[in-house]
């Protein structure tokens, strides 16, 4: 229902305006549109303002306050990533929190210590060889993990086992025209 109509249905009962095809009707239904306009803008920004719920300005004023750290696109993964960074804190910097704001932030990497004062291993569990986009995902990584820590990464491959085991030959590997880095980042 309309702000004009509702408005209409408040006044009807008391008997003492015309509310059809009058002046005070037409008033009203200026005024209601105005309110329905405002209505309208009042749930956007309510929406906006929201971190869960933002899809357009909201989210991008927030990732102002990251530069270079978020993308807006698509709206679900930049609110997941800000939701990541935001729940950074002083005692977020042990491997597990810091693996679950690097998941947050849709970077496929785990954090791992290796005994060594200060030095992490990073690696890419779910991604055989380099990924794509490496030089992106380090420079997100390294504004992510404490700046005095060194970072090692740690990429893997294949091995000739597992190939022989998938029943790969140099034949068979000819016939689908792969390259050696197709063959080393062929995983199952």
């Amino acid at each position: 229902m309309s702000h004009a109509q509702n408005m209409k249905m408040l006044l009807r009962p008391m008997g003492v305006y015309k509310l059809d095809h009058s002046y005070l009707a037409a008033e009203l239904e200026c005024v209601g549109a105005a309110m329905d306009r405002l209505e309208t803008e009042l749930e956007r920004v309510q929406r906006e303002m929201c971190l869960t719920t933002a899809r357009r300005e909201g989210l991008e004023q927030l990732a102002r306050l990251f530069p270079g750290k978020v993308t807006t696109e698509p709206p679900e993964q930049a609110a997941q990533t800000l939701m990541a960074l935001f729940r950074i804190s002083g005692d977020s910097f042990t491997c597990q929190a810091l693996n679950r704001t690097l998941l947050g932030c849709g970077l496929n990497a785990r954090v791992r210590e290796t005994g060594k004062v200060n030095t992490v291993e990073v690696s890419f569990p779910d991604v055989p060889g380099i990924p794509a986009e490496f030089e992106r995902v380090r420079a997100a990584l390294e504004e992510i993990l404490p700046a005095q820590l060194l970072i090692q990464y740690v990429f893997w491959y294949q091995t000739w086992t597992q190939m022989e085991d998938r029943m790969l030959t140099w034949g068979g590997a000819q016939e689908q025209d792969l390259r050696w880095d197709d063959l080393e980042k062929m995983v199952e």
